[in-house]
């Protein structure tokens, strides 16, 4: 085995609406048990709205700024340090909670769901004029993804959010 080493300016990375992706560790690394990724999120974007994982829990650990997360009928604002625990089955949504850059660190487990982000990246804004809906429904059913569109106007409103 040799040794992994990824510097700050290293790993695949993707953007999309205010929420991006860097992709550290994959499922190829951990024989399937997890993925690590890096979330940078604009200020004030809402980063996903309620939705649910069939397949993986997820661990948010914030690394920077202030981060909404709502698990189920409970919100809280995390800031760095603090650690999320998202249960595969719950609804759950999070955002930037604050006006400057925030930074999550995501444990995904098991592996797999990281390649989500790669995938819908070039169907979202600003890789594309208009959202792809259709593929972007096909790859959410393939990730065993429910996304709660109708939560959106809530959540920018309540929080004072951009949708992207």
């Amino acid at each position: 085995m040799t040794m992994t080493v990824i510097k700050p300016t290293e790993g695949r990375s993707v953007s999309f609406r205010g929420l991006g992706a860097r992709f550290l560790i994959g499922g190829e690394q951990t024989g399937g048990r997890f993925s690590l990724v890096e979330h940078p999120i604009a200020p004030r974007a809402l980063a996903a709205p309620m939705h649910v994982h069939e397949y993986e829990d997820e661990y948010s650990f914030a690394l920077e700024g202030r981060v909404g997360v709502r698990i189920g009928d409970e919100e809280r604002i995390v800031g760095p340090g603090e650690l999320v625990f998202k249960p595969r089955g719950i609804p759950h949504a999070f955002w930037n909670a604050g006006d400057e850059p925030a930074r999550l660190l995501e444990l995904i487990s098991p592996a797999g769901f990281e390649e989500y982000f790669a995938e819908i990246a070039p169907l979202l804004p600003p890789n594309v004029e208009e959202p792809r809906n259709a593929e972007l429904a096909a790859v959410m059913a393939r990730y065993g993804l429910a996304m709660d569109f109708d939560s959106i106007p809530d959540l920018v409103e309540r929080h004072g959010l951009r949708a992207g």
